[in-house]
Formats: structure tokens, C-alpha cells, sequence
């Protein structure tokens, strides 16, 4: 199983606190490091507010490829709805052509709503501008000249669309909060599928990946072909205590702050213990303790890729070095090892 981290680079919101151009420079170093301990995949997910300094993953990738080796790079996720496919393919192709073949897109439709006034799109064309922009960027990666025409974009007439990248197609995966319909699409198109879980038990979940799994089937596509991924929050300290007590604070400051956008009651302590549970959907301890949770939740779902999102709200950064040392060199040879293993007959 694959096993990596992404962020949407969380900026201060006042004075004094954690500037973007400071957080990229500690981003890079970050991503840097990841690669270093041998995780597989970095992802960075595209945000137009002021609490987020990601608003062009490729850009901030494509540095990231400068200073990295082996780690897959990939948006997580690119909001395709309110972007232009041929640019997104462009971008992420010339990362591709810069890495060496690492690169990836994440394509969604965006947790957020702020970019599609900011380019002038029509949120209620919310669902059908993923899918038709979806459709176009699947044909460009599958061929260097496109003929295409749709409703919400202008049509393309036999023109060719470069650079090509390093890889002779660029995976393309579609990320997923829980919404069935999404599930179906992706399954149908044959694309992997990457799930957030931000809350409840995850175990609720593995529904969504039966069904993909036979929505695959039935149009034809192997199920044991097409890759899965749990997107999760969590945070990795020497301690169980210590990895708590580092990672609450700033992410229920965050997860507060977006509840009143939108009417969510507000967290605490008490739910946050809960949720790093067992059963829960935080992934928060000591490298044992994460590593055995990352197990169990593998045994649920098959999933091929883990990534986790640690850096959270304004963490410090030499706490998010820790634990992405800890996850590379204590957490990721347990899962491996025994995620490797053969289930009994």
C-alpha cells in the first residue's frame, strides 16, 4: 500500500502569525523530507481564501520536484469545475516532464465554493461543469489532438494540446466526500478513486467502495485494476499524549472555523479524544498506535493509498518534520509489512 501526506498549506489569518511566503518555504521543506523517509505520494489541494497559500499546486509541485526524487506528486485536488482543462493538463504536464514521470491530478469538485465567482462560473452549474471538464481533460490525456464540443465551454477543433508528459498518460484520479453519484462516475470511467474522511467512523464508508467496486464491474472495467485511497486527518508524535495535545488545537481552531461558515456546532476535546479512537476518523498517536489503525481500516476497505493530513491550521514546523520523520521511518514499515502479507485462504 502507498502511503503519503497532503495539505492545503493553512496560512495565519492575522498579524504576527504564519505568513503564505514562509509557509511555502517550510511546504517545500516538507515535501522534501517526505521523499527523504521514503513516503510514496505528496499531495497539495487547490483553495482561493486567505487561510490557505495553495492556489496553484502545480507551481508550488514543480519546486517541490527540484528538491525531491521518488515521492509522487499531485493535486489533492485540482478544482476542474471552475479551471480549464487544457491548462490543468499543461500544468500538470509539464510537472510531469520536470519530475521525471511523478506527477498526478486529483480532480474534484471542490469543498469550497470561492473559485467559481472568482472565474465567473455559475454555481448552479455546480455538477454539470465537473462532468463535461472532466470529459475534455480524459481527452486530452488520451490523445495529443483534440476534437471536442460541449455546452459550457467553447468546442475544440482538431488541435493538438503540449507538452505531452513524462509518463505516457498522467493518472488521473477523482476524489470523492461521500456522494454516491461521484462514486458511480469514477467507477464507470475507470478512474481511481481517492475518499476523504474527515468524520463520523470510516467503517460507515466501505459501502462507497462496494459500490465502486461493482459500478466498475458492470461497465466492464476489473475491479482489482482500479486503485482506492482514504483521505484522513491525523498527526504522528513520539507520544499518543503528545501527538493529541500538539494536533487539537489547531485543528479544531480550523475545523471550527469552517463550521460556522457553515452552521456546524462548534467541537471540543471530549468529541476530538472520541474521534481519535478506534472507530473514529482521526488517525492521531504514536507510530504504533497510528500504524495499527492504519491497518484496520486497510482490512475494511482494500484501499491501495493512504494519505494522510497532518498539517492542519498554523502547526509548527519543526512538529510537522517530526511526524513526518516518525510516519517514513516507524509508521510506514509496520503498514507495509503487514499490509503486504497474503490474507489467509
Amino acid at each position: 500500500m502507498e502511503l503519503g501526506l497532503y495539505t492545503f498549506a493553512d496560512v495565519g489569518l492575522e498579524k504576527g502569525h504564519i505568513a503564505p511566503h514562509e509557509r511555502l518555504r517550510n511546504l517545500i521543506e516538507e515535501i522534501e523530507l517526505a521523499d527523504r523517509v521514503g513516503l510514496d505520494v505528496f499531495g497539495l489541494g487547490e483553495h482561493h481564501r486567505p487561510d490557505y497559500a495553495a492556489s496553484a499546486p502545480a507551481v508550488i509541485l514543480a519546486a517541490a520536484a527540484e528538491r525531491t526524487k521518488r515521492i509522487r506528486l499531485t493535486s489533492a485536488v485540482s478544482v476542474l469545475s471552475s479551471d480549464d482543462p487544457v491548462r490543468v493538463f499543461q500544468q500538470f504536464s509539464t510537472l510531469d516532464l520536470i519530475s521525471g514521470g511523478r506527477a498526478e491530478i486529483m480532480a474534484g469538485r471542490g469543498s469550497f465554493i470561492e473559485s467559481f465567482p472568482l472565474f465567473g462560473y455559475d454555481l448552479g452549474d455546480y455538477d454539470a461543469l465537473f462532468a463535461e471538464k472532466l470529459d475534455l481533460l480524459l481527452k486530452i490525456n488520451e490523445s495529443e489532438r483534440v476534437t471536442w464540443s460541449g455546452t459550457l465551454r467553447a468546442p475544440i477543433n482538431d488541435r493538438g494540446v503540449y507538452p505531452r508528459p513524462y509518463q505516457q498518460k498522467l493518472p488521473i484520479w477523482i476524489a470523492v466526500g461521500g456522494t454516491p453519484q461521484s462514486v458511480v462516475r469514477a467507477a464507470t470511467l475507470g478512474l481511481p478513486l481517492a475518499l476523504a474522511i474527515i468524520g463520523g467512523e470510516p467503517a460507515r464508508f466501505a459501502p462507497f467502495f462496494e459500490l465502486y467496486r461493482e459500478a466498475a464491474r458492470r461497465a466492464g472495467h476489473d475491479p482489482e485494476k482500479l486503485a482506492t485511497s482514504l483521505n484522513v486527518h491525523g498527526f504522528i508524535a513520539e507520544t499518543t499524549e503528545r501527538a493529541a495535545d500538539d494536533f487539537y488545537g489547531p485543528q479544531a481552531e480550523v475545523m471550527n472555523r469552517i463550521g460556522r461558515e457553515r452552521g456546524w456546532g462548534p467541537t471540543n476535546r471530549a468529541q476530538f479524544d472520541q474521534a481519535r479512537g478506534p472507530r473514529g476518523a482521526l488517525f492521531v498517536g504514536d507510530p504504533d498506535v497510528v500504524a495499527e489503525k492504519i491497518i484496520a481500516q486497510h482490512r475494511i476497505f482494500g484501499n491501495d493509498r493512504f494519505l494522510l493530513q497532518m498539517a492542519i491550521g498554523e502547526m509548527q514546523h519543526d512538529k510537522i518534520l517530526k511526524a513526518i520523520e516518525l510516519y517514513g521511518t516507524k509508521v510506514a514499515p509496520i503498514v507495509r509489512r503487514e499490509t503486504a502479507k497474503k490474507e489467509p485462504a
